[in-house]
């Protein structure tokens, strides 16, 4: 009977070693609050999401220190360290400094009509710079290879003394694929012979494919298709000095 009498005496103590946590983030600038941003105990495994208010509680915390961790996406994530039972009981402001990120560049090219996305039923095929340079191991003279793995192309030589080939796009003659170089013809509109030999696939960054009749915006010798061919930009620019005596 002692015993059960202890025991009855010490659950009030254990009840009362339960602690909330109450908060609310706001952006250090502009003194908004941060919503969806990430506050955690991880050495009591307990985290939550504020509120649409910037509102955080967190329940059921055991007496001690602990670190509270704050984390947001766009803002520099803080730390702070909380001894429990809190000495008051209002709810705690957080404030969170915002963190600039830099994006990737982004390369915007435009076709001669004006359409969005959305409505826009050009499909470009891409050849990245990684299959070219694999190809131009091989055949670093010209870029039938290349060319010819695509799918819906077939390139067929039109003279073996000089090499030149013509490009057949989903069965089409080969005088109706237009060939770019950084967006400008190389051969006239209705060429039938394209020296191929002329463009060494060593300078190319990438390949761009369209298929079909969509490629007639850049006029009637892209009946077929039309090749764009995106050399290498120059990153590093030196400037030698020679000394004459």
């Amino acid at each position: 009977m002692k015993i059960i009498i202890t025991i009855v005496l010490f659950l009030p103590l254990f009840a009362t070693a339960q602690n909330t946590f109450k908060a609310v983030v706001k952006n250090d600038d502009t003194k908004e609050s941060i919503q969806g941003a990430t506050v955690q105990i991880k050495s009591l495994q307990l985290s939550g999401i504020t509120n649409d208010s910037g509102i955080i509680i967190l329940h059921n915390i055991p007496d001690g220190k602990y670190n509270v961790e704050i984390t947001s996406i766009g803002f520099k994530d803080i730390e702070k360290a909380y001894t429990f039972p809190l000495s008051s009981i209002n709810i705690l402001h957080l404030f969170m400094d915002t963190e600039a990120s830099e994006l990737e560049a982004i390369k915007i090219s435009s076709t001669r009509t004006g359409r969005s996305i959305g409505n826009t039923p050009t499909r470009v095929e891409v050849i990245a710079a990684d299959e070219i340079h694999e190809e131009a191991t091989m055949r670093p003279s010209d870029i039938k290879n290349l060319l010819s793995e695509t799918t819906g192309i077939q390139v067929q030589q039109t003279s073996a003394t000089t090499g030149n080939a013509s490009i057949r796009i989903q069965g089409l003659d080969g005088r109706y694929t237009q060939i770019l170089k950084d967006g400008f013809p190389i051969y006239s509109g209705a060429a039938n012979g394209l020296g191929l030999l002329q463009i060494a696939p060593l300078d190319l960054q990438q390949v761009e494919i369209i298929k079909g009749s969509s490629s007639t915006l850049y006029g009637g010798g892209a009946i077929a298709g039309l090749i764009n061919l995106i050399t290498k930009v120059p990153e590093d620019k030196r400037v030698l000095h020679f000394n004459i005596n």
